[in-house]
């Protein structure tokens, strides 16, 4: 299994913010720590077109890990697709070749280790892709609503639901964990992939850092962890 933790420079919601500092770690730290427990450090590909990032990767991972992704691929319209396809030939002509890619984007730093082990056990060869989600609160049978083209509002989805608590489940991708065969990646985009089973996180655990809100969210929820330990510590002591 090949593992891929795309990370470029640039970054419109938080400025650099796979480096940015989180609780004193690099954001994109948390995401290469988790991967070093689950995977050999062989199998761990950092994908960079910031000099930066591979420093702070390099710490940790060894050289060849890091592939020098080309300028075309670093900008805001790149396709993961694209990205992960660039790693996968990188590495096959390096004579590794690899039937399973798991993505791990850095902007996830509550996944853990135990969660990528879970999705792990899950997934099958016959998938195309498997995915951690979320239970979204934003059901379209209930709180999604689209234009029409008279301009008024319709529903996202048909359902008649007295109670969004009747509709059925649906779920949200948390960005946290994909795990793709290689042999569909190449054939097609991951949208187009139909064969794709889920891997439930908790709301926490799901959250993808993608704005100034989220971070400071991520910032909260560390520093109330850290006053819940320290309640409990001193709890034992009396």
């Amino acid at each position: 299994m090949l593992v891929i933790i795309p990370a470029r420079a640039g970054s419109k919601g938080v400025f650099k913010k796979n480096i940015k500092e989180l609780n004193g770690k690099p954001l994109i730290q948390y995401t290469i720590d988790a991967a070093r427990k689950v995977f050999k450090d062989s199998d761990i590909v950092v994908s960079t077109d910031s000099p930066e990032i591979k420093k702070i990767a390099s710490k940790k991972l060894p050289v060849d890990s890091i592939v020098i992704r080309p300028s075309a691929l670093a900008t805001d319209t790149t396709s993961m697709n694209d990205v992960l396809l660039n790693v996968i030939e990188t590495m096959e002509k390096r004579g590794k070749i690899f039937k399973t890619v798991i993505l791990l984007q850095p902007t996830s730093p509550f996944r853990k280790p135990i969660h990528i082990k879970e999705a792990l056990k899950l997934y099958n060869s016959e998938f195309e892709m498997l995915v951690s989600v979320k239970e979204t609160k934003a059901n379209p049978y209930y709180t999604l609503q689209e234009e029409n083209s008279d301009g008024y509002l319709e529903r996202s989805k048909d359902g008649n639901f007295i109670r969004r608590q009747d509709c059925p489940k649906v779920w949200e991708l948390n960005g946290a964990i994909y795990i793709i065969n290689v042999d569909a990646l190449k054939a097609k985009p991951i949208y187009e992939f139909k064969k794709v089973k889920k891997y439930v996180m908790d709301e926490i655990s799901s959250i993808d850092i993608d704005s100034s809100f989220d971070w400071s969210l991520a910032e909260t929820i560390i520093e109330k962890s850290h006053l819940l330990n320290l309640k409990n510590q001193l709890a034992e002591i009396n």
